[in-house]
């Protein structure tokens, strides 16, 4: 990091709702509209053995330890310290596969970034280039 500390990370779980960056803000409407849509049934069929594997490692410290040491062996328990959550929106198509780039979708005058994953910030003059692209075409 910028001051010299060392993150490990991240670990993927589902959020158990969009702003649910902890157990206690779960929201049962946000798993339901998720759980009700085909894409997200058929994405966790496909790889619910990662999933598991996900889960455990964010239960428990020594199951995320053991991940760790391979690929940083010196690591050991008392190096870990829990931090901060995020939530990383990801998009799924309806035969259940991971939109791994970015998604614009234009209706009428309006053109949505809907997928915007981990290098968005980094991608950011790129997008609003693609946008003002999207515009110029619609100006022509």
């Amino acid at each position: 990091m910028i001051d010299g500390s060392i993150e490990c990370g991240p670990n993927a779980i589902l959020a158990t709702g969009r702003e649910g960056y902890s157990l206690s803000e779960s929201s049962l409407r946000d798993m339901a509209e998720f759980l009700g849509f085909r894409g997200f049934r058929r994405l966790m069929a496909s790889n619910w053995r990662q999933g598991i594997v996900e889960m455990r490692r964010t239960a428990s410290k020594k199951s995320y330890l053991r991940s760790l040491q391979r690929l940083v062996p010196a690591v050991s328990e008392v190096d870990l310290i829990p931090s901060r959550s995020g939530i990383r929106a990801q998009a799924v198509d309806r035969d259940g596969h991971m939109i791994d780039d970015f998604l614009t979708l234009e209706s009428g005058r309006v053109i949505n970034v809907c997928n915007a994953p981990s290098p968005a910030a980094t991608a950011s003059l790129r997008i609003a280039q693609t946008i003002v692209e999207r515009i110029e075409h619609h100006l022509a």
